[in-house]
């Protein structure tokens, strides 16, 4: 059988994550943090957000090597325990760094990468402005571990970027080309407070525009701006535009409408998660509804039985491109747990083998 990732994503190389990144940093929340993605794998069958442990706002000045020393051994505590229980689906966890230019930047990488690089799916780097620090970011990282490979399929270990000043903005499509890059992030708080006061602290909530306070970050000309510029590097080079935190984390209502607005206005295919409360709200806001499921799944079927051809569905004609389309719904189904007619699970079996390096 013909794959679909194979015939309608071969011709351009796309980056398809989870669509929750869930960042914690402190020792008690990130080991609370890998047990519930143990737990929530379990539950939906495949690992639907990242854990990505903070080596840069998590570890305590002057404690930095130890803080990356302990994320080391947590994160292969947590892959031996997955390893034991027979897990079968691959689970994702990643590691921010310091910002190129900190004393302890090569420090997080040389310890990190000679400790659990078989078992990271990218590392995150932050206060990234140009494409010159992505490279010196690779060059770093393969200085301290040749050929390191990424556990999932075998490439050479992603980076993830943040974005988080005008500077790096206006360096997004450049930055999102380099080929070891993944995936953009937006930093809104940073970004905000490198205005230098003109933008005001409103826009980094979720207000409406008019609210007395000011616009949210929805709203602001500048933030929106940033967003679009981000997601539109990241899909101009088949890369994944991931969404700024939503700081009422106790809203989840709120939370949900923020992550609706990100995907469907802004084209950002994934989102960060700083509060356990918060995974399971991104992950309901960016599923797609049990009908586009079925009518993705309808004509992926029509279109497998006539070797790709264009066929006709309720009426519609559909080819290769509105099949790209309709594979990535059933991609997103999965990646956010829901629950795949019998017919599309097959589609999925290879992502449910775990490798135990």
């Amino acid at each position: 059988m013909s794959h679909p990732r194979d015939i309608l994503l071969g011709a351009r190389p796309l980056a398809v994550l989870p669509v929750c990144d869930h960042y914690s940093g402190v020792e008690s929340r990130m080991a609370k943090s890998l047990a519930l993605q143990l737990e929530m794998t379990q539950e939906f069958g495949a690992c639907v957000f990242d854990v990505s442990l903070d080596c840069e706002d998590g570890a305590p000045v002057g404690g930095e090597k130890d803080h990356a020393q302990m994320v080391v051994a947590m994160v292969n505590e947590h892959h031996h325990r997955a390893k034991v229980r027979g897990e079968m689906v691959r689970l994702r966890t990643a590691v921010r760094v310091h910002p190129v230019g900190h004393p302890a930047f090569q420090d997080d990488l040389s310890i990190i990468l000679g400790g659990v690089a078989d078992h990271l799916c990218h590392v995150m780097v932050p206060k990234v402005e140009s494409v010159q620090d992505v490279k010196q970011v690779v060059e770093v990282m393969d200085t301290c571990r040749p050929g390191v490979t990424q556990a999932i399929d075998g490439d050479q270990l992603p980076i993830h970027v943040l974005i988080e000043s005008p500077g790096a903005v206006r360096n997004a499509f450049e930055i999102a080309a380099h080929p070891r890059v993944q995936s953009l992030s937006f930093g809104l708080m940073d970004f905000v407070s490198s205005h230098g006061g003109a933008i005001r602290a409103s826009a980094m909530t979720c207000n409406q525009p008019s609210d007395p306070d000011g616009p949210g970050q929805f709203d602001h000309p500048l933030v929106v701006r940033a967003k679009l510029e981000i997601s539109s590097a990241c899909h101009a080079h088949g890369k994944v535009p991931s969404h700024c935190v939503v700081t009422e984390f106790a809203e989840a209502e709120r939370l949900r409408s923020a992550a609706r607005l990100a995907f469907h206005h802004f084209g950002f295919t994934r989102m960060w998660s700083i509060h356990p409360a918060q995974i399971r709200p991104i992950l309901e806001a960016l599923a797609p509804a049990d009908q586009e499921i079925d009518r993705a799944l309808e004509i992926l079927l029509l279109a497998l039985k006539a070797d790709w051809a264009p066929v006709s569905h309720h009426g519609r004609l559909h080819d290769r491109a509105s099949y790209r389309y309709f594979w990535l719904v059933l991609e997103r189904a999965y990646r956010t747990g829901r629950k795949l007619p019998q017919e599309a699970q097959a589609f999925f079996s290879s992502l449910r083998v775990c490798r135990t390096t």
